[in-house]
């Protein structure tokens, strides 16, 4: 298993950084590197758990789409470069696919009057404070911001 960590302090920021192939069972790995970062910055367990459930769809498209045809990474990493928000961002050198360009679904009608696929990405967007993507040099940026907890 190949993984690369980082860890830096800016001096009034802190930014970590994990690195693992884009297998679901690193799945574990990467969502407890984001949790235990959102611990120690003061979330409450109800937001951990809403971080990890925005997290977690992020990383499953990923590893199930981005990569159809050949093994790739995922790049994720957690800072507090903005005073009032933890930023998580998740990098891939998979196909393009940028989250924002799919319409919310539509949560009013019924399970089998909904088309499939979608509701993930709404969850994402739902549970964020803020979600942006860009592709930069063949590279898909996810980051989400989550507001600090008041001291």
């Amino acid at each position: 298993m190949f993984i690369n960590f980082t860890h830096s302090d800016f001096g009034a920021f802190i930014m970590s950084t994990l690195e693992l192939p884009a297998k679901i069972e690193n799945m574990e790995t990467l969502m407890t590197f984001v949790s235990d970062r959102a611990r120690a910055l003061g979330f409450s367990a109800k937001r951990i758990k809403e971080i990890e459930l925005a997290t977690e769809e992020a990383l499953v498209n990923i590893i199930n789409y981005a990569y159809k045809d050949c093994d790739g990474t995922i790049r994720i990493s957690c800072s507090d470069e903005m005073p009032s928000h933890l930023i998580i961002r998740i990098e891939d050198y998979g196909a393009a696919f940028d989250v924002l360009s799919l319409s919310d679904p539509d949560i009013t009608c019924s399970l089998t009057d909904r088309a499939v696929g979608g509701l993930g990405v709404f969850l994402i967007r739902k549970l964020m404070d803020d979600v942006t993507y860009s592709r930069q040099d063949e590279r898909n940026i996810l980051t989400l911001f989550v507001r600090l907890p008041e001291a």
